[in-house]
């Protein structure tokens, strides 16, 4: 009982994270709620790649179903069959939720893709992508007004989706890994781990 108490929990919670990790990842393709950016290919690669729509959006979505729906699985030899499958499920969607945490701390480490003043007139980069042995615009709150002048305000805009991403996804990774030692508990123990027998 206990290890389905837990599986259910897991699952339950990685529904919500996942919906969150792709509600960012969908806002960063849109700086300013505008289409715009997108049209002209003027958005961050890291937010294309859209790993919190597909790694921890999809997968870990995939996972917290099987989660929820094993959770209600009874037999002794159906349950521990069940629990190998878990484990398979479980490393798919901490697969996902630790590529997404990859891309988003990258994402923020870079900076965001804008217009800015270069040598050369205007024109769209990562202006703010810091060279070896210098430190990140992310220290500097002078830069994060003053650098980008299109779309507006886009550096706070892409600190904090990429920041809300790479944390839950950070979850979403101790979720799974607490999942991986839930099922393979229950393959060892059994259905019944958490029931005394009279």
């Amino acid at each position: 009982m206990c290890v389905s108490r837990c599986l259910r929990c897991v699952g339950v919670s990685l529904v919500s994270t996942a919906i969150i990790c792709s509600l960012a990842n969908i806002l960063l393709l849109f700086p300013g709620l505008s289409s715009r950016f997108l049209l002209d290919r003027h958005v961050t690669s890291e937010a294309t790649w859209a790993t919190g729509v597909w790694g921890s959006g999809l997968l870990v979505l995939l996972g917290a179903r099987s989660f929820v729906q094993s959770s209600k699985t009874r037999g002794c030899c159906a349950f521990r069959s069940q629990m190998l499958c878990q484990v398979l499920y479980s490393c798919v969607s901490l697969l996902g939720a630790f590529i997404c945490g990859v891309v988003s701390a990258n994402g923020l480490a870079n900076g965001p893709l804008c217009l800015y003043n270069s040598t050369h007139g205007q024109t769209w980069g990562v202006p703010l992508k810091p060279s070896p042995g210098e430190w990140s615009y992310l220290y500097n709150r002078t830069l994060w007004s003053t650098v980008c002048l299109e779309p507006q305000n886009v550096v706070q805009w892409n600190m904090v989706l990429f920041s809300v991403m790479g944390s839950v996804s950070g979850l979403q990774v101790l979720l799974c890994v607490a999942n991986v030692l839930n099922s393979l508990l229950g393959m060892i123990l059994g259905h019944g781990s958490g029931q005394t027998k009279v």
